[in-house]
């Protein structure tokens, strides 16, 4: 069996409203085959799973033993209007699950519409920020940093990937990804 890459998040992560194999995951599974890496990708999202939800299934993760995990989480929770203090704490303990446990992490990051107020949109994206820092961690500050100005990238909701934005994303994923893969024979 190859070594597990498992992406963790949400449904940016699942794929929400897109046809089988056109999630962020089936493309970055694509990106490294083709690259010569040799993962298996594995997608664990569940679309409106929040941070704490993301506690309660870790497990779930670790019962995989993956040599890198892509935390895509804290999405739902900004949306939300959760404290911000309470998706510090289970992104917090997620990390330091992950970390005891000797798997390479690459945080990816979200930010929020501008009607949250720029006191709360800043203090949500430094959270991000701060806990790679604190954890050592690989990081994306914003996962969709490469595609918010592409045309057909959002879905109509305004949220979620198209299979194009997901194919860009797993592009824009790569560079932080790569460092922590070796390639086979």
């Amino acid at each position: 069996m190859p070594p597990v890459i498992v992406c963790y998040g949400d449904s940016i992560t699942a794929g929400y409203n897109l046809p089988s194999g056109q999630s962020f995951p089936d493309a970055l599974q694509r990106d490294l085959d083709k690259a010569g890496y040799h993962y298996k990708v594995d997608n664990m999202g569940t679309p409106g799973a929040t941070s704490k939800d993301a506690v309660e299934r870790l497990h779930s993760v670790l019962d995989l033993h993956p040599a890198v995990v892509i935390l895509e989480f804290g999405g739902n929770d900004g949306l939300r209007g959760l404290p911000l203090e309470q998706t510090r704490r289970n992104l917090d303990s997620i990390l330091t699950s992950l970390n005891s446990a000797h798997i390479k992490v690459l945080l990816a990051g979200i930010t929020l519409p501008p009607n949250y107020g720029p006191d709360y949109i800043h203090q949500f994206d430094a959270m991000f920020h701060d806990l790679a820092v604190s954890h050592h961690v690989a990081s994306i500050p914003m996962i969709y940093k490469d595609l918010v100005h592409v045309p057909d990238t959002i879905q109509a909701d305004g949220i979620h990937p198209t299979a194009k934005g997901s194919e860009i994303i797993a592009i824009t994923l790569l560079p932080a990804l790569k460092p922590m893969l070796h390639k086979g024979p």
